[in-house]
């Protein structure tokens, strides 16, 4: 069976897989991101990481920013509905070696603009994983999507901020005095989704409580983390229930923002299924391939 790469190219990390048909050989990582480079710089980047892989002409398939105006290539938005991936888009070389395409991202127009790039390949991963899923797509990150499918297309989506604004508020705030430490209390969480989803107009009021309770009733850095995850948490859910509400939902994304978001999702009666997300990159670039 021929072998070929998967390669996710995100803002900060490029991740490498070795591939034999649908089945993961061996996976490398560097930092060389697209923050970090100018155009002329990713194809040394990737000759760096898997020059031994490479024979003539290795096929190689890549998603993420690596397709963005800015990075190596750009890989234009086509609009949903539609399938994806869609329009793999070539990119020129010097090494012989190398037969590389891009996986384009998607944009919605209405009812409202929206754009992603990369999720779009774990959604073509788990359209291959769940055959006929008509349901909703929750890929949980920094920029996390509600993406509606049916039909084996994106019909639409919706993307909440609320992972930036996590890390934002903890770093960059007067709170980040109050949220030290990575400990977890559900209990709290909890309470916090509830009161969000129910009061999200009470969102930034609350969110000075965890510095007034610490500092008044010496609140521990655990509890106030999950209160905040848990706020931010629950205001977008309120924002996104037209997506999830009444819905059969699928949860991609990483360990422990997965299980921040299943959690929230069971307390609202839900039952959603997990599919853990780099299986649903590599899972979406094979779909990728076996449409060329």
């Amino acid at each position: 069976m021929a072998r070929w790469i998967a390669v996710d190219w995100g803002t900060t990390t490029l991740r490498a897989t070795l591939m034999e048909g649908r089945a993961p050989v061996d996976t490398r990582q560097s930092g060389d991101g697209m923050n970090g480079l100018a155009r002329d710089a990713f194809e040394p980047a990737l000759i760096a990481l898997i020059d031994d892989w490479l024979t003539d002409k290795t096929e190689i398939l890549c998603c993420g920013m690596v397709g963005a105006r800015q990075g190596w290539a750009e890989a234009p938005y086509h609009t949903v509905p539609c399938p994806p991936p869609v329009g793999l888009v070539p990119v020129e070389t010097s090494d012989r070696r190398l037969n590389i395409r891009i996986v384009p991202g998607l944009r919605q127009l209405k009812p409202h603009p929206d754009v992603m790039r990369g999720e779009e390949t774990q959604i073509a991963g788990i359209i291959s994983e769940i055959k006929d899923f008509d349901g909703i797509a929750c890929l949980p990150g920094t920029h996390t999507k509600w993406a509606h499918i049916s039909a084996g297309e994106v019909v639409s989506f919706r993307t909440a901020m609320t992972g930036e604004l996590f890390a934002t508020i903890c770093s960059q705030t007067v709170l980040r005095h109050s949220l030290t430490g990575s400990d977890w209390a559900e209990g709290p969480f909890l309470e916090a989704v509830s009161d969000a989803l129910s009061r999200p107009e009470t969102l930034t009021a609350r969110l000075f409580e965890l510095r007034a309770a610490d500092l008044l009733l010496g609140q521990e850095p655990a509890t106030a983390r999950a209160i905040l995850s848990g706020l931010l948490i629950g205001a977008e859910l309120a924002a996104t229930k037209p997506w999830w509400l009444g819905r059969d939902v699928v949860v991609t994304g990483s360990e422990t923002t997965t299980a921040a978001y299943v959690t929230a999702l069971k307390s609202q009666g839900l039952s959603p299924r997990i599919l853990p997300a780099d299986a649903m990159t590599l899972a979406g670039l094979a779909a990728a391939k076996d449409m060329t």
